[in-house]
């Protein structure tokens, strides 16, 4: 994409937005809106189309889960989500990830990160810290209901594709999975675009929930 990136930020602390707006501005980023709760979030993307929300979860009224549903459910042109929560195992993290969101941050983040994020998340990736990430999932990942059938939709995916999926969910980036299966990371982005595709997921993120989710790996199983 052309361009500086374009972002919203929404937290319902005053101080949090002005500091993030401070580092994202300093770093070439530009924050288009600013909103103290889910309401204005979505108003404020729907009125000015930003590249990537940095959304917190925790809010009065409409909070940052409720948010991201509604902004994600506004079609294929919708942004690229960041959870911004002050705790690294948080249901309602999960939740937002298996809604669509692109990965989450602590709010600790340095700003050398948080400016890093927005760009990785852009360009179309997911923000996900393997060690973090695999421990929220194991946590709070359902074993009954939805995984029955979600557990349908692995069928569609050959045998390289579910190994592939099984070393993303460990938190294999590209360049790991060329290593481990001998590919270049193009045959590796094409497996991965793939798997999305055929399980109709926004990006890695979801990968990861529907590898647990469908038992393909199971908390625990990967060290």
């Amino acid at each position: 994409m052309n361009g500086a990136p374009r972002v919203v930020v929404v937290d319902d602390q005053a101080l949090v937005r002005t500091g993030f707006r401070m580092i994202l501005t300093a770093d070439g980023i530009e924050v288009v809106a600013e909103a103290a709760d889910g309401e204005e979030a979505v108003a404020a993307v729907r009125r000015t189309r930003p590249d990537v929300v940095l959304m917190d979860v925790r809010m009065p009224g409409t909070d940052g889960l409720e948010a991201t549903r509604r902004i994600l459910a506004g079609g294929p042109e919708t942004p690229r989500i960041i959870i911004l929560t002050t705790y690294d195992l948080d249901q309602y993290v999960y939740a937002a990830l298996s809604a669509g969101a692109s990965g989450f941050l602590l709010k600790d983040v340095t700003p050398e990160h948080l400016a890093a994020a927005v760009r990785l998340v852009r360009s179309g990736d997911a923000l996900l810290a393997p060690a973090i990430t695999r421990r929220l999932v194991e946590r709070f990942a359902g074993a009954g209901g939805r995984g029955a059938s979600l557990h349908r939709d692995l069928a569609a995916l050959t045998p390289r594709e579910l190994q592939v999926l099984e070393a993303l969910a460990g938190g294999d980036s590209n360049a790991e999975l060329a290593a481990r299966f001998r590919l270049s990371e193009a045959t590796v982005k094409t497996h991965v675009a793939r798997i999305l595709s055929k399980l109709g997921l926004r990006d890695r993120a979801q990968a990861v929930i529907a590898a647990y989710e469908t038992g393909l790996i199971t908390p625990g199983g990967r060290g």
